[in-house]
């Protein structure tokens, strides 16, 4: 039988395993003779109890999903897990090995890639399956691809689906909005185009959409522009409706960001390529404004797999997922100490970003506001750095830190996401509960409520603050988005874990897909919007 079609149960060939070694002894001898049964590296006596029926382990292992990290550790600890199973497709590979190669087939990006593609990421990424595995799970958390989110962006707003359906709501003078159309719109509206293509990720720019679908396809709409200026009025020609991005038909795309000058887009195999802003080599080559042709980012990233990007104003992020571990590198403007590097000074290209190695922390989580950064760790800390007006850094002032530091305040809780605009920043724990600090302008913290004086309602907050609007709605928020602009006033969105949107901050233009009572132009606190995205 194959052994990597681990489909359904009844194809897997049930056998009895007879123990006949435990002679009639007492009760006590026959426990302790059992126990010494277990396997343990290469010690003795014994062997694994179900390596008569090594399809059944795989079975099991892949079933359960166990992370690369368990597979390792079973193939450290077992001999039975590390030797060749003599399975296809490649008779050397370890049950280890094939429960890790079962898994990444399961996965969207990993299906309709080819024999020799497979191999190629496999060895970018180490060599193991495992860690091909880890690379992909890793991009499938920080970004939540293939699971339903939702983007505040500069005016507008997109909300994906869990099964890759797109809504769109708010200003559309450039048509961002997609629907064929410049008018507004208020409530989110079904982008009818679309059906018929799954999206998996989404990103949003000042007058631009860029959606990304789960073949790889990258399509955009608004201002036909990769490196426009925030600020300017649009590009040469508008596009109201998704068009495929030619330049990018022949690279499979599983992310994209959009920051100030410039675009990035990452590729299934972990290269990170960018658009415009190159007048200067900022990023590393010389390109025009409206340049249409990806290039790749050179450097160290070349030959390093890069799970997730995230820009700011002129500056990108990359976290890095190699065999040692997880790391960042920054590449850009280091305006305010933002690229984390001690100083704030320019990167032609990508540097890694050393001080994560010397607080013994894993970043797993990566975000670029305008002027500050932010990362979660493995074990759940919260590292911020760059330029800390109004307090978005959480460390109790406006100081900016020139490298990452361990948000204290936050020491008692266990972060799993973090989200950064203008100066201002959201962490989410690992029981749902939402922290925000920074810049309380148009109420986007969240911390506003119906009774309070309007002159308290934009407060700024120095240290991070349960915002307890949201605790309210007895949800596990799983998600936060804010807008990451400093030229528009921001909005922030809340999703759950069971699909439903929660909305508060600016909505002069509909961007918060909610009524808001006459002659208001924002919400101090969380509204739910009125999508389904479960």
């Amino acid at each position: 039988m194959d052994a990597t079609a681990s489909g359904g149960s009844s194809s897997i060939p049930f056998r009895t395993v007879v123990d006949s070694s435990l002679p009639l002894v007492p009760p006590l001898q026959q426990t302790f003779q059992r126990m010494q049964r277990h396997c343990f590296g290469d010690s003795t006596p014994g062997e694994f109890p179900l390596a008569a029926n090594p399809s059944i382990v795989l079975h099991v292992l892949t079933a359960c999903n166990l992370n690369p990290q368990d597979l390792a550790n079973l193939e450290a600890t077992c001999t039975f897990f590390r030797k060749p199973a003599n399975f296809t497709p490649d008779f050397q590979l370890s049950i280890a090995e094939l429960a890790a190669l079962d898994m990444c087939q399961k996965r969207a990006i990993f299906k309709p890639m080819s024999a020799e593609e497979r191999d190629f990421l496999k060895q970018r990424s180490g060599g193991s399956w495992k860690l091909v595995l880890r690379y992909i799970l890793a991009g499938e958390a920080c970004c939540r691809r293939e699971n339903s989110h939702a983007i505040a962006g500069p005016g507008h707003s997109i909300a994906v689906t869990s099964s890759g359906s797109v809504y769109s709501f708010g200003s559309n003078n450039s048509g961002q909005l997609g629907h064929g159309t410049t008018e507004e719109e208020w409530r989110p509206r079904l982008i009818r185009s679309l059906l018929g293509i799954r999206i998996i990720q989404a990103a949003a720019g000042a007058g631009r959409t860029m959606l990304i679908s789960d073949g790889g396809r990258v399509y955009a709409f608004g201002k036909d522009s990769f490196g426009e200026a925030e600020y300017a009025v649009q590009g040469s020609t508008m596009v109201t409706t998704p068009q495929l991005v030619e330049s990018l038909k022949n690279i499979y795309v599983v992310q994209a960001a959009i920051g100030n000058f410039f675009t990035a887009v990452l590729s299934r195999e972990g290269r990170v390529y960018t658009f415009c802003w190159g007048t200067d080599s900022k990023l590393g080559h010389q390109t025009e404004q409206n340049d249409p042709v990806p290039r790749l980012l050179l450097g160290p990233l070349e030959n390093i797999p890069v799970v997730q990007i995230a820009a700011g104003y002129c500056y990108l992020l990359a976290l890095a997922c190699q065999s040692s571990g997880m790391s960042v590198y920054s590449v850009g403007c280091g305006l305010g100490g933002k690229l984390g590097h001690g100083s704030r000074t320019d990167e032609k290209y990508p540097r890694l970003i050393e001080q994560f190695q010397t607080l013994n922390l894993q970043p797993v989580v990566v975000a670029a506001g305008a002027w500050h950064a932010a990362v979660v760790g493995r074990d759940g800390r919260v590292c911020t750095w760059g330029w800390g007006r109004y307090g978005c850094l959480g460390h109790g002032n406006e100081e900016c830190e020139s490298v990452p530091k361990v948000v204290e305040s936050l020491g008692n809780i266990k972060a799993v996401h973090v989200a950064t605009g203008d100066y201002t920043t959201f962490v989410v724990s690992d029981t749902g509960d939402v922290y925000s600090f920074g810049c309380g302008e148009s109420s986007s913290l969240g911390h506003s409520t119906a009774i309070e004086a309007q002159g308290n309602r934009h407060a700024n907050v120095l240290s991070p603050k349960l915002v307890t609007s949201l605790k309210n709605i007895n949800e596990r928020v799983v998600q936060i988005s804010l807008t990451n602009s400093i030229y528009w006033n921001a909005h922030t969105f809340a999703l759950t874990d069971s699909g439903k949107l929660y909305a508060f901050g600016a909505g002069d233009k509909g961007q918060l897909g909610i009524e808001l009572v006459a002659q208001q132009t924002e919400s101090g606190t969380p509204e739910r919007v009125d999508v389904d995205l479960d």
